[in-house]
């Protein structure tokens, strides 16, 4: 069976403590707009799967509840910053699976200003989730006093640098490109623009990266609708369905870690298998896309997925962005948003956002940062710890 989105609604991701709301309050709004955008009620949604990561447990029924109280099954949903997507692949199989027609994913989250603390349970990473993780980090280039996601991160655009030769300005683009991007989106914690040279001298974060290049903590929510053909068909919404043509989440093998290098632990091999499942899946390659929004959480994991989808050889990352082919006028448009740098990155939301915004490209109603022609669309999303989830649309 089939599964399409029809309907889509996200908030403005704001700075943490800038705006006087709740979780709830942002979790309604999202919701909200998304059915509305499909055009039905709340008593029609079937199930609903709700992606955060920093509320207390049973978060997702005091955010759904805002949107009615009609006793449906509400399940909630925590992977890390792969969150989001995790939410939307629930109602997706809920859907393909033939046990509902409608399925509403919501993903929500109110952070704390400042760099996330790595998973450490009170600082202490040997409770930590990603413990395995820092640990092989730390074996090969120790443990610095820098945030440590931006520190596991940087270390990989170590790697990647000395092994392929790839320039701070190439990373520096990454930020430079998705900057721009979001200076025509509306939603988007930042609208600023910046040279690369002025990303370069940003406040240093953890070398090569400076802050620029590093995702915000944020606040904020995003919403996708998901139904089946039939009920596509039912109630009329062909005019809005963009088709979950396929869709794939893998977790780590020993791949992330039997190298000891920081460019698998941080999800390059789980990218590149729920890549190609999906490219197996959906009859489709890379060079049927048209536009992606992918996970880049900081400047060097853009370069690595471009390699893991096989959009470049290996190592040619840096070398793609300073190309143009990753903006308007090249050969696709990644992080047409803003991506999460600028865009922001409240985790649970995340992955529902890209599609929000993929939907809104596939539809041609992006406004000012539409790509033209668009009619392929790819997202990816991943979490530390590990899981990433790549999802293809396709509007008919």
């Amino acid at each position: 069976m089939k599964s399409y989105i029809v309907g889509v609604g996200m908030t403005k991701f704001e700075k943490p403590e800038s705006r006087d709301w709740q979780y709830w309050d942002m979790a309604k709004e999202a919701g909200t707009a998304a059915l509305a955008d499909a055009g039905i009620a709340y008593d029609q949604v079937e199930q609903v799967p709700v992606g955060y990561c920093f509320q207390a447990s049973t978060a997702g029924q005091r955010a759904a509840y805002e949107l009615g109280l009609t006793g449906v099954p509400v399940y909630n949903v925590n992977n890390n910053c792969a969150t989001g997507s995790t939410a939307l692949m629930m109602a997706r199989q809920f859907v393909e699976g033939g046990i509902s027609d409608c399925v509403l994913a919501l993903g929500f989250e109110k952070m704390k200003k400042g760099a996330l603390g790595g998973g450490a349970d009170g600082g202490d990473f040997k409770t930590s989730p990603v413990a395995r993780h820092y640990g092989i980090m730390a074996a090969g280039h120790g443990f610095e006093m820098s945030p440590p996601t931006a520190q596991i991160f940087g270390n990989a655009a170590r790697e990647h640098m000395e092994r392929y030769g790839t320039t701070a300005a190439q990373l520096a683009m990454v930020g430079a490109k998705n900057h721009r991007h979001s200076a025509n989106n509306p939603n988007a914690q930042f609208q600023d623009v910046y040279t690369v040279d002025e990303i370069l001298g940003a406040k240093p974060i953890h070398t090569p990266l400076t802050k620029l290049q590093c995702s915000p903590t944020s606040d904020g929510a995003a919403a996708a609708v998901v139904v089946s053909e039939r009920f596509v068909v039912r109630h009329g919404l062909h005019d809005k369905a963009v088709e979950i043509v396929a869709q794939a989440m893998t977790t780590d093998t020993e791949a992330s870690f039997a190298s000891g290098s920081c460019i698998d632990v941080v999800g390059k091999p789980m990218t590149r298998a729920a890549g190609r499942q999906v490219f197996s899946a959906s009859g489709l390659g890379i060079e049927d896309v048209d536009v992606i929004e992918l996970h880049d959480c900081f400047s060097v994991n853009e370069l690595l997925t471009y390699e893991a989808l096989g959009m470049c050889d290996e190592g040619a990352g840096g070398k793609l962005v300073e190309s143009g082919a990753t903006t308007y006028g090249g050969r696709w448009v990644v992080n047409p948003s803003g991506g999460l740098i600028s865009k922001g990155h409240p985790l649970g939301a995340t992955g529902l956002a890209q599609a929000a915004e993929l939907v809104w490209q596939l539809r041609g109603q992006a406004g000012a940062r539409q790509v033209p022609g668009a009619r392929t669309a790819l997202a990816h999303n991943i979490g530390l710890g590990g899981a990433a989830v790549v999802t293809m649309l396709r509007r008919g």
